[in-house]
């Protein structure tokens, strides 16, 4: 195979070359191609005078394979999402992971060839969504493998996943959290008119509508905006597709906020804030507004000074709760009574040319390029292993 990179000096501590740096993407998740467009932006903006690149894709199947470098390949044209079938070098090559912590070699098989050493990794940066890469199982990977990698960890990626389990970690360190409820997988399958009845009993208490999720998944996949009962079923079993595990909140009438997380070698650090203006047409920020229309947010946030520190002051409470690292985008509802509710973190949020995480530092002062080497220095000095 003419296309595979030649192998690298294996001396970590070697002048002679560069970290090096594997970035992941793609996986078997829904959110594939918005892992796809993020790493173009990421292997755009990657500094190459300071780092040695590798692009590796995982497809929507789980197999990982060398792709080409080519970022102006990986982004949304015509409304038609990119794949990492189409940027992958060979149709059934695939690349391997040493998990051996002793060694951070990277081998590249092909049926009929011989294994091919590329090398060793310096740094995973993986820029995966959703499950299978960003809820802490690429992460436990890496721990096996003794990799370094950007972002936040096993537990904190886990969490982060969970909008559940991370709504439980918020309320235990008092963060204000709105009303939800949820449907675990056995309880829609043996009794829905108990379901029924219980999302009844909460609609009447915190009123419609009702926004119903996929409990592990992002980029706004697989959710619905439910007016009333006879709407319910259907908006369970499309969030099912995504996720057998659902969960159901309130509206909560306001503004939507973001807030940026960047860990500097002092601590975290909030960004300004962004204002995520409402969408008439879609009905709320859903996947074709953020993705397909490129509905803007305002950066920074009409916000007063006390309610911008607020909301940064909550963004990097939220991301010590949950144990995060690297980075996090905090999204809050700042309701019509003046309260700030957090409503999620994003542990690994997009990097497309036109997502808010980038934007709202690079208003804050931190460019693009240098938010990517942030990221990737931070992942380098953190010990691998349990912290």
């Amino acid at each position: 195979m003419s296309n595979v990179p030649s192998p690298q000096n294996p001396e970590r501590g070697s002048e002679r070359r560069k970290p090096r740096v594997a970035v992941v993407f793609g996986g078997r998740s829904s959110e594939h191609a918005i892992s796809v467009v993020t790493a173009g932006a990421v292997l755009r903006a990657i500094d190459r005078t300071k780092y040695d690149v590798l692009p590796i894709g995982i497809t929507t199947d789980g197999r990982w394979a060398l792709t080409a470098d080519a970022p102006d390949r990986m982004a949304i044209a015509d409304r038609k999402l990119p794949s990492v079938e189409q940027l992958a070098e060979s149709s059934d090559g695939s690349v391997v992971l040493s998990v051996e912590p002793a060694s951070r070699e990277i081998v590249y098989c092909e049926p009929g060839s011989v294994p091919k050493a590329l090398g060793e990794v310096d740094v995973v940066f993986p820029v995966l969504h959703g499950p299978y890469g960003e809820d802490g199982t690429l992460q436990g990977l890496l721990e096996l493998s003794g990799v370094p990698y950007v972002g936040a960890g096993v537990l904190a990626s886990a969490v982060g996943m969970d909008k559940e389990y991370m709504k439980r970690v918020f309320i235990s360190f008092g963060l204000p959290v709105g009303p939800y409820v949820v449907v675990r997988p056995r309880e829609w399958e043996r009794d829905q008119a108990g379901v029924h009845r219980k999302i009844v009993d909460f609609a009447e208490k915190h009123g419609w509508p009702l926004f119903v999720k996929p409990a592990r998944a992002g980029s706004s996949m697989g959710i619905s905006k439910v007016d009333h009962l006879g709407a319910l079923d259907e908006a369970i079993e499309e969030a099912r597709r995504h996720d057998p595990k659902v969960i159901i909140e309130s509206l909560l009438a306001g503004r939507e906020i973001e807030c940026g997380v960047l860990e500097f070698e002092d601590g975290p650090r909030a960004s300004v804030p962004a204002w995520i203006p409402p969408v008439s047409e879609h009905g709320f920020y859903d996947f074709e507004a953020k993705y397909i229309d490129s509905a803007e947010g305002v950066v920074p946030a009409p916000l007063t000074p006390e309610e911008t520190e607020r909301v940064r002051e909550l963004a990097v409470a939220a991301f010590e709760a949950a144990s995060c690292e690297g980075l996090v985008r905090a999204d809050f509802f700042l309701t019509d009574d003046g309260e700030l509710v957090i409503n999620e973190i994003n542990t690994m949020p997009g990097f497309t040319p036109i997502s808010m995480y980038p934007r709202m530092w690079q208003e804050t002062g931190v460019s693009y390029p240098e938010l990517i080497d942030r990221l990737i220095q931070a992942a380098l000095r953190r010990p691998t292993g349990l912290r």
